[in-house]
């Protein structure tokens, strides 16, 4: 039997191919409402496979993966706007999105801490994205919750740099906030 995705060729390492099939079997359960899956979009960004030679192609597994997170969030809001409405989803998303400003607002260069030693993220290059955040907010710039998903940054030395996992989390909850409204 074909696997669900294409494999990577040759040595090359690619994503577990049962952990893969595995868990989408496990979200395809949830999403069509089967009561031992539970499942939700943040499940979906979290999840991370084992790189093992000859597995499925990392990129068709995230695009998979992307394809995926959204279609939960549509169904939460969905679900959400025909309990309690659309005005108390947008009141709902807002708040989420006021939670997000307080570090948008401080000055370049001070949005997040230094790496504790090492190297991390460029911080000027976050700052871009972060800015780009802000004129999403403010002025309706257009920026999608895939840009932000695929953000990459620089590595830089740590007086240049911001520590990666306080902006990795940062950007996951500023993608939650986008997706819910695309």
């Amino acid at each position: 039997m074909e696997g669900l995705f294409p494999t990577v060729k040759g040595w090359a390492n690619g994503y577990d191919q049962d952990e893969v099939e595995e868990f989408f079997a496990d979200a395809r359960a949830a999403y069509e409402g089967a009561e031992s899956a539970a499942m939700s979009a943040e499940d979906v960004r979290r999840v991370a496979f084992d790189l093992v030679r000859g597995g499925y192609e990392p990129a068709a597994v995230d695009a998979a993966l992307d394809r995926l997170e959204g279609a939960f969030v549509q169904r939460a809001r969905a679900d959400f706007i025909a309990v309690h409405g659309q005005e108390a989803w947008m009141e709902q998303v807002a708040e989420r999105a006021t939670t997000l400003y307080p570090r948008l607002v401080r000055p370049a260069g001070e949005r997040f801490a230094p790496p504790e030693r090492g190297r991390g993220y460029a911080a000027a290059a976050v700052d871009e994205l972060m800015d780009r955040l802000v004129g999403y907010f403010d002025t309706g710039h257009t920026l999608s919750a895939a840009e932000l998903r695929h953000a990459s940054f620089p590595r830089a030395g740590r007086s240049r740099a911001y520590a990666e996992g306080p902006v990795d989390a940062f950007l996951d909850r500023a993608v939650d906030v986008l997706l819910a409204v695309e």
